[in-house]
Parts: structure tokens; sequence; C-alpha cells
């Protein structure tokens, strides 16, 4: 199924002239429409769930658990639009007093991978909706009968003809909706068409907010509780088969603990279950397709050929079929390979020992990325002091997370530009407006 460039040109014609009609609602107004689309969807909740399972592999169980976390954020939106976007009084005195407006932007081109499903359109679509942009979204082409079933949902929730619609399709259609007549562009994918989508906004002088690639760095030292941020470091690594933007992508450890934290990984990695992602027992299920696989496993021949040892996994399991790969830890890295100067979106980590904090810094910083970083220490202080020192826009300490609807979410160097989430991602899709009046 495939969306035709009449129709793609039709949604953002529909799109724009429903711009005024969503931003005449006003936030509080948008909120109480939106607000039947969140209480519908997680109605919907258990087929939805199904639905991306059966689509992009993702086990049932974090399904689920995507759908819980899109809708926590889905209500932030809601709650929060207010707080942030209201006039605010910058400047007064006898004479004047000056206020600035946040105002809708217009109409959005939001472009989301398939890793997500959920979280990654209530992201993209519901943040716009909320700020009073209209959206024409395109999810990934392995995400069709999710998006269609999102657009089926939506349609009965009276939002005004032309403010939410769906194209379908693969990059043809991304890249025919990104030149029509929008306001602001916002994906998330790869950094390549992240660069490409950077230079169509130019010529036309528009934003675009874009969360690219990731290498995110893991830096374990040596006083830091193994035992206690073990199933952490598995989670920020592993979760959805290793296909998560900001996962954890390179493991840093001290050599004094290296053989011993490698061995841990490779005892829980032994003791998890890869199979079936419809059964809720799974804990690692395919990756999405063939070509995710293969470029895997080629990152993986590269880095053997090059002296890399795998500790465990390294191939794909003997008793499935599908896109299985068995999750894999590598040693003996080099920054030659491609594990290291790749993003690498699948179950393999690559384990590297360090002698030094500065030697732990450089080596983290040492990538074109920088969207998320994991720090494992029981010095706070020191974890602070690393912390101000990566290139990299979240950083969580042991067993903390900074993936919260208050935090800003984004990337340095090549993870993309501007961010997303708290007062900073819905600002970041308005046009701020200063009226100075006289009194």
């Amino acid at each position: 199924m495939e969306s035709s460039n009449k129709e793609i040109a039709d949604a953002v014609k529909k799109a724009n002239a429903a711009r005024d009609v969503w931003q005449s609602l006003g936030l509080n107004g948008r909120a109480k429409i939106l607000l039947k689309v969140h209480d519908q969807l997680g109605k919907n909740k258990e087929q939805l769930a199904i639905i991306a399972t059966k689509e992009m592999g993702m086990p049932i169980t974090q399904s689920l658990q995507d759908i819980d976390s899109g809708l926590n954020y889905f209500k932030w939106y809601l709650d929060n639009a207010s707080k942030y976007l209201s006039p605010e009084v910058t400047f007064e005195d006898s004479k004047a007093v000056h206020t600035v407006y946040y105002e809708p932007t217009g109409t959005a081109a939001v472009i989301s991978p398939w890793n997500f499903p959920f979280s990654n359109f209530i992201w993209g679509a519901i943040q716009n909706l909320s700020v009073g942009n209209t959206v024409v979204y395109k999810h990934d082409e392995k995400c069709t009968l999710f998006t269609k079933k999102l657009e089926e949902i939506i349609s009965k929730c009276g939002l005004p003809k032309g403010v939410f619609s769906a194209v379908y399709g693969g990059p043809n259609v991304g890249d025919f909706l990104i030149q029509q007549d929008v306001d602001i562009i916002c994906f998330t994918g790869s950094t390549k068409v992240g660069q490409h989508i950077y230079t169509v906004a130019a010529k036309k002088l528009i934003k675009a907010v874009l969360e690219l690639g990731g290498s995110a760095p893991g830096i374990v030292f040596e006083d830091a509780d193994i035992g206690n941020v073990l199933e952490s470091i598995y989670f920020d690594k592993f979760l959805n088969c290793g296909q998560v933007c900001d996962g954890l992508k390179r493991l840093f450890v001290h050599k004094n603990i290296f053989d011993k934290t490698v061995d841990m990984l490779k005892r829980l990695l032994e003791a998890k279950k890869v199979g079936d992602p419809e059964n809720k027992d799974t804990e690692i299920g395919p990756l999405v397709s063939e070509k995710q696989l293969k470029t895997l496993e080629l990152q993986v021949e590269d880095a053997i050929s090059k002296g890399a040892k795998v500790v465990i996994g390294g191939k794909r399991p003997q008793n499935l079929k599908g896109n299985y790969y068995l999750p894999t830890l590598l040693v003996n890295i080099k920054p030659n390979m491609k594990v290291w100067t790749e993003e690498v979106f699948g179950p393999v980590l690559p384990i590297i020992p360090f002698s030094s904090e500065s030697e732990a810094i450089a080596l983290a910083n040492d990538t074109k990325y920088g969207l998320g970083g994991y720090i494992f220490t029981r010095d706070n202080k020191k974890a602070l002091r690393v912390a101000e020192k990566l290139k990299t826009n979240g950083i969580a300490v042991n067993n903390a997370t900074y993936v919260l609807p208050c935090n800003p979410f984004g990337g340095y160097k090549q993870s993309g530009i501007g961010r997303e989430h708290g007062k900073y991602g819905l600002r970041e899709l308005c046009q701020v407006k200063v009226i100075s009046l006289e009194k």
C-alpha cells in the first residue's frame, strides 16, 4: 500500500486549510479533543500491541510497555502544554509591558521509524497537535497496519477535518511529503536521511527537528556495583532486540573488573529467552527485517576479521526461523571496526577495557554521534564530572533514566538538531512572538 502523489498533496492542502481552525481552539480546546484520542488509544491498547508485535517483532510485553509509555507522554503534553506555552511577560515598566507568545508553526510533516511504533507516533504527531500544528504523518512502511489502526481510532474522536492524516509508503513517499507546502519537518531516523531532510528544509527556510542515529557509550568504573546495575546494562542495550536509537552501543569497562563484568553479562544473556515475540515469556525477539539482520551480520563479520572475539552469540539461532540473531558480546575491539564506527542496531555489544577516567571519556566521545550515554559508579561526584565531559544529550547514572516526558531529548553532533519533550520540545514546535504594549 502506497499513497499516490495526489493523495499526499491533497493531505497537505487539507492540513493547511485546517490550520486556522485548529489554532483558534486554543490550548484548552485542543486538549479536550486530544484527551478523547488519548482515552480511545488506551482502550485499544491490547490490539495495538498485538499489531506492533506481528509487524515488527517486538516482544509483546515490550509492545504493551511501549504503549503505556506513549500514553504517559501523551498525558504529560495535555497536562503541561498550557503551563509552558501560555503568554509570559518578559519586561514591564511604567511605560510598557512586553509579552512573549508561543504560536503554532503551521503544518507539520512528521516522519517516524518502526522501532517503537506507538511512542514514535506520540512523540512526533501528538506533540505537534498539542501545540496547535496540523499533522501529515508518515510511519515507516513496516508499520502500515499499525498506522492504519491509529488513523481509524483518531478519525472517530472529533478532530476537525484535515488536522491529522496519514500517508503510506517508503522513502519516496516521505521525500515527496517534505517537498510539499509544509511549515516544519519532524523526522526520527538515520543520520543520512536526516542530512537530506535538513537540506530540503534549508532551501525552504523552514524548521526541521531531527532525532537521528546514536552510538551511546556506557562507562563502568572500577567502583561500580555490578550486581546492582547489571540488569540496567542489559536493558540499556538489549531492549527491543537492541533496536533503540539511544541504546547503549559501546561498553567501556575498567580493566580491573573487565573479566568479571564480561562473565556476569555472559551468564545473564544465557538466561534470557529468545523466541516467538507473541509469547509473553520471550525477552528477545527477531530483528525487524532480513535487511537489518544482514547489516548486523556484516558488522560482526567485519569485527571478527579484524581480531574481535565472540564471548557469546555471534550467529543466528539454529532452532528459530526468521530474522533472529543471538544476543552477542564481543571483546578485543579496535576503533577501526564497524561495531565501533557505525551504529549497531541489534543485539550485539562490543566491550572495551580502559585504564583511567580520562581514557574512558576520550573513548566514549570517539564517535560522530551524541544521543545517549550511561555511567556506572558509586561516586556521584565522579559521575557528574564525567557526564559534563561527554558530548551527548542524555546521560543516565546507574539505574536512573533520563527518558521522561519532562526532559529534553535530542542529539549532539550527527545525532540530530532540536529537542523533543518538556518545555523545550513543545516550544521547539512553535513560532515565538513578542508584543510590546504601551500602557
